[in-house]
């Protein structure tokens, strides 16, 4: 199997602001067809990185490369990518045709041509027949299958998504979200995506990059990024968590929650202090008697497909995920198996190795 090509490289990138760094070395590596978001809470610098990028802003420091060639000075216009922003920017006094056309329109193609391309990202955006709508008249999702025709009817090599599904409602971002990632698939391009929805990027990317404080936290695939975060601010930002002190004592015997666990880590100093990661859904119930741990139910919320139940065990609360409720005041034992403990060495901030 041949390996994915490099195509945009961010190398020591550092932006200030003037009342510090917003970004700080920031190394990065974006692969040819690879659908990658950038992740993380306001002020991260995940759409700052985007508009670096896109050559929206010129960084302090630092290098962007584009297949291998340096394009600090290369002009918005003049770069190989496309953006689509939260706002979508549509000219309200264009219908769907002309809005879409406008850049082949600025590229002065035939307009047998312009026609053609339209007809074709229109049907790819399931918006064949709207090309004289009003861009008042679309409902949000449709506007939004406009930003993205327009951008990617110029076929640019990346597409630059800066939180697209933001002013969507809840289900029909979620249609979206699985929208998006077959767009990508089928035209085979890589797209740039920030978000700070932890679910919106579990679900589309194949690499997430979690950012915090203008310093790259973790980078792996949605399974990697949750089964196996690196610090607590990543275990704390993806999904829910039971973060707890521990010790590790000696390969696969940790202490935490005032006992000793078997689990599957290795490589730590003899008596290390470590984070615990334990997410709510590998808590195990069992009768009180029986359990690893017993505790008293504090509280249960009903949460679609699980309930959510909060336990006083140990001396601490604890997040338990379980399709199955045990009522307030219940006493129970908790369950945890080796598999379902994550330890992590006490590193607040992790950045990404250079290859």
């Amino acid at each position: 199997m041949a390996l994915a090509e490099e195509i945009i490289r961010l190398r020591d990138v550092c932006m200030d602001y003037g009342g510090g760094l917003v970004l700080d070395k920031l190394n990065l590596y974006i692969l040819k067809n690879e659908f990658i978001t950038l992740l993380g809470p306001s002020g991260c610098g995940k759409t700052t990185t985007l508009r670096i990028i896109g050559g929206f802003e010129q960084q302090t420091s630092g290098d962007i490369l584009f297949e291998g060639v340096n394009i600090n000075n290369v002009p918005p216009f003049a770069r190989k990518v496309n953006t689509v922003f939260q706002h979508y920017a549509l000219f309200s006094h264009m219908n769907v045709y002309e809005n879409v056309a406008f850049g082949l329109r600025i590229k002065r193609l035939a307009e047998k041509d312009i026609g053609r391309k339209v007809g074709e990202v229109l049907e790819l955006m399931n918006l064949p027949g709207f090309e004289k709508r009003d861009i008042e008249s679309l409902s949000g999702g449709q506007q939004q299958r406009v930003a993205i025709a327009r951008a990617i009817v110029n076929e640019p090599e990346v597409l630059l998504l800066d939180e697209p599904l933001g002013a969507l409602d809840l289900k029909l971002r979620k249609e979206m979200q699985i929208e998006l990632k077959k767009i990508q698939q089928s035209l085979g391009i890589t797209f740039v995506f920030v978000t700070h929805d932890q679910e919106e990027a579990l679900t589309m990317s194949d690499t997430i990059v979690v950012m915090k404080d203008g310093l790259v936290q973790q980078i792996g695939t949605p399974i990697d990024i949750y089964n196996e975060p690196k610090n607590n601010f990543v275990a704390g930002f993806i999904g829910e968590s039971n973060i707890l002190d521990g010790v590790m004592h000696e390969d696969f015997r940790v202490s935490f929650a005032g006992r000793s666990f078997v689990c599957v880590d290795k490589g730590f100093a003899p008596e290390e202090e470590t984070d615990i990661v334990i997410r709510p859904e590998d808590i195990k119930l069992t009768q009180a008697e029986n359990g690893m741990l017993r505790g008293v139910v504090t509280s249960v919320i009903f949460k679609g497909v699980h309930y959510e139940m909060m336990v006083s065990a140990a001396n601490r609360d604890w997040m338990l995920h379980n399709t199955h409720m045990e009522p307030v005041g219940q006493e129970i034992g908790l369950d945890i198996y080796p598999d379902d403990i994550h330890v992590m060495k006490k590193v607040k901030i992790v950045e990404k190795e250079t290859d």
